[in-house]
């Protein structure tokens, strides 16, 4: 059984146990977070009825942090002494996934 959920902007494929990498989630580490599935796949029947899909939860367990490649940004304008240095580094949350459950219905 798997998945799918907009965790962050993104989409993200997931199973019971995966670890997965969002972008990061204002919690705790050790903290529980719940997002209600776009489509669910158990043993070959596709489930991506909004009514049905109601009724599910994906809940993970938040990990720890990280951070993504370090990004350097270079601007640089010819005869004019323009130079202009910049880096970005992304944070990320990493979570494992703990159960994609079928609850009470709304």
């Amino acid at each position: 059984m798997y998945a799918i959920v907009r965790a962050g902007g993104r989409q993200e494929k997931v199973a019971v146990d995966d670890i997965v990498t969002i972008d990061k989630v204002a919690a705790e580490v050790g903290s529980t977070v719940t997002w209600s599935p776009l489509l669910v796949v158990n043993d070959g029947e596709v489930i991506s009825d909004r009514s049905e899909l109601g009724a599910y939860r994906v809940t993970a367990e938040v990990v720890g942090d990280a951070s993504g490649p370090k990004i350097n940004i270079l601007k640089y304008k010819n005869k004019t002494g323009y130079k202009k240095r910049q880096g970005h580094r992304q944070k990320y949350t990493q979570v494992k996934i703990t159960g994609i459950d079928k609850g009470k219905g709304k």
